[in-house]
């Protein structure tokens, strides 16, 4: 695997490193001096283990086709690495059997290498991740969300169809000079064979535990033992133990046979229909009248959150099937461990929502009344009477400023009588408040994320007067402002040129000039009274904002807060690979042995970087909603 470089690097687990019985080191080869040290056999030959591996006995009782872990750990097969603690001190070295001692209390192992040889030796010591444990390592931190899709509204944009081809050919310069660029520029260099290896050798640390358990379990069939006779109380035993597995037995198979696939197929219809009526709805959250229109589920967020809720239920009957898979595969295997971990991840959290759902809707149901009365305050006194104050009081000089006089009051009377009329309209909705408030409380046994999106959206029902009075003063401030850049370039001598996109000279009549000039004069100085209309809404809107992204900052997290990732970062890190590291390993001066020598030895902590669960967890920018865009 890797290239004799003048070094031995031997792998080595630290629980092998305490035993000091002798023993034969079972491992595999990665190429002449790098070995990797699976399992030590203790009281055993070395010719009997090498002949058992080679006959296979070592691996009876095995769950699973051990090719498939060979496949896994790049190596077809298992051989004798060497020795541990033999009785005789070694006279020669050879990289193909090597002698190693624990019996030292530095608890690290020395291995026998005179200086003769011209090598140093490495050696790598690792604990090995339990796999039952779902334990392993990775060199990449472990990602806990899925790969983005493509929707079809993506693809429909991508149409080049009305791009000009000025813009295309400019396109095209621009990548053909990253191109270039990157030809220049040292992004990423060739991986060399150690790095090749570093995934192989991984995997091999992910399987040793397993291999070790599968050879220690078969380390009796190696030699001839007699079997003994049982004994009186063990065949009484034995035939207690029959009768009852023959109870069990007939009690399973009845099970089997006539009740079990009632209910599997009752299940499986359950779930056919509920698939068939959440595609259904899907399909209508996601609809759009143009392939440029927004759907329902951008625009609603209880739309948005039943999309959420549907998609994972229809997701997690295939997270199921994918996770029981893993029972028809070794443990060592991680491949599904994301999934195990996305899977309980969103349990969680849905099993939370709806505990903190129910909490809050029985208060709504009980305290109905009293919470329609404080909504009917609390919209009167903001979008209602609060409005109408600040815009009387933009109608005479606010804070002293001279605006003027009849621009004021005609855009404040048009829009108090606007605010009059939304007043008269809530006024006859005011009875149904405590309806509103039931129904939201009623919402809250599925989750309270539903609860806060029924109530983001009636945010934005109730407020939508505020979103008008703001689209329509900032489309009349950019009106007025473009006209006024407008009359500046023509009293300049200039005008825009839209097909080149650039300000030209331009000769213009007096007449022209002269009343340029005039419409500039009055425009700009109508230009604050317009102004302040304008920042007064845009801070009414920026406050609905901030209020409906706190809303919104809540349904992310009890959406995708990682709270089952965070309980096994407490619980157990070793489940949350973040990569590995290299540490120099620091021990106890060994032993001076004038017998055992040893060439010059460096010993290496492997370790395992520990993930952060909060990485990578927030949803997408296609779950903002469209008021944090710019779009309208």
């Amino acid at each position: 695997m890797v290239m004799n470089d003048g070094l031995l690097r031997v792998f080595w687990p630290y629980e092998f490193a305490r035993s000091t019985a002798p023993g034969v080191i079972v491992g595999w080869r990665n190429s002449e001096f790098d070995l990797f040290v699976v399992s030590v056999l203790e009281h055993v030959e070395p010719r009997n283990v090498d002949n058992a591996l080679r006959a296979g006995i070592l691996y009876r009782t095995s769950p699973h086709p051990i090719s498939r872990l060979f496949s896994l750990c790049g190596r077809p097969a298992l051989h004798v690495l060497g020795s541990t603690n033999a009785a005789e001190v070694p006279t020669a070295f050879t990289p193909s059997h090597i002698h190693a001692t624990t019996n030292h209390p530095s608890k690290v192992p020395r291995i026998y290498c005179p200086p003769e040889t011209k090598l140093s030796i490495q050696v790598i010591l690792f604990r090995r991740p339990h796999p039952t444990r779902m334990q392993y390592m990775s060199p990449y931190p472990m990602c806990l969300v899925l790969s983005d899709k493509r929707t079809s509204v993506d693809t429909a944009s991508g149409e080049l169809g009305d791009v000009d081809a000025a813009e295309e050919a400019s396109k095209a310069q621009s990548a053909k000079l990253v191109n270039k660029l990157k030809l220049h520029t040292v992004v990423k260099h060739l991986p060399t064979p150690k790095e090749h290896s570093l995934s192989a050798i991984v995997n091999q640390i992910n399987c040793a535990f397993e291999v070790d358990r599968l050879l220690q379990s078969n380390i009796g069939l190696i030699g001839t033992r007699p079997k003994r006779s049982l004994s009186v109380s063990e065949r009484v035993v034995e035939s207690a133990t029959t009768a009852w597995d023959l109870a069990v037995l007939g009690i399973s198979y009845a099970f089997t046979v006539w009740i079990y696939p009632i209910i599997k197929q009752g299940l499986i219809t359950a779930i056919i229909v509920h698939r068939v009526i959440a595609e259904v709805v899907l399909t209508v959250l996601e609809w759009r009248a143009r392939p440029d229109a927004a759907a329902l589920k951008d625009i609603s967020a209880t739309a948005q959150q039943i999309d959420i809720r549907l998609q994972q239920f229809c997701y997690w009957p295939i997270q199921y099937l994918t996770l029981r898979k893993r029972k028809n595969d070794w443990e060592s295997v991680t491949h599904s461990h994301p999934d195990y971990i996305r899977f309980y991840n969103s349990l969680w959290l849905v099993a939370n929502d709806v505990i903190i759902g129910i909490a809050l809707g029985s208060y709504l149901i009980d305290n109905a009344d009293w919470v329609a009365s404080q909504m009917n305050a609390i919209l009167n006194g903001s979008t209602v009477e609060g409005l109408q104050q600040t815009i009387s009081w933009l109608m005479d000089w606010p804070a002293g400023l001279k605006l003027n006089n009849e621009l004021a009051a005609f855009l404040g009377d048009l829009f108090l009588w606007v605010i009059e009329y939304w007043a008269s309209a809530l006024a006859g909705l005011r009875p149904f408040y405590r309806h509103v408030i039931y129904m939201i409380g009623c919402s809250g046994f599925a989750g309270a994320s539903m609860a806060l999106a029924m109530f983001s959206d009636l945010l934005s029902l109730f407020t939508i007067h505020i979103y008008s009075f703001y689209t329509a003063s900032a489309r009349i401030f950019h009106w007025q402002l473009t006209i006024i850049i407008s009359l500046f370039h023509l009293f300049r001598g200039r005008k825009r040129n839209v097909l080149r996109n650039r300000i030209d000279s331009c000769d213009y009549e007096l007449d022209q000039l002269l009343l340029g000039t005039i419409l500039f004069t009055l425009l700009f100085f109508l230009l604050p009274t317009i102004l302040v209309f304008y920042i007064t809404f845009a801070s009414a809107r920026m406050a609905i904002i901030s209020l409906k992204a706190t809303l919104d900052t809540c349904l992310a997290v009890l959406n995708h807060f990682p709270l089952f990732a965070l309980m096994l970062r407490l619980k157990d890190s070793r489940r949350l690979p973040g990569g590995i590291k290299f540490e120099l390993h620091k021990h106890a001066p060994l032993p001076s042995d004038d017998d055992f020598r040893c060439a010059p030895t460096s010993y290496i902590n492997l370790q395992l970087w520990h993930s952060t669960p909060f990485l990578d967890v927030l949803p997408s920018s296609g779950a903002v909603g469209p008021e944090y865009i710019g779009k309208e």
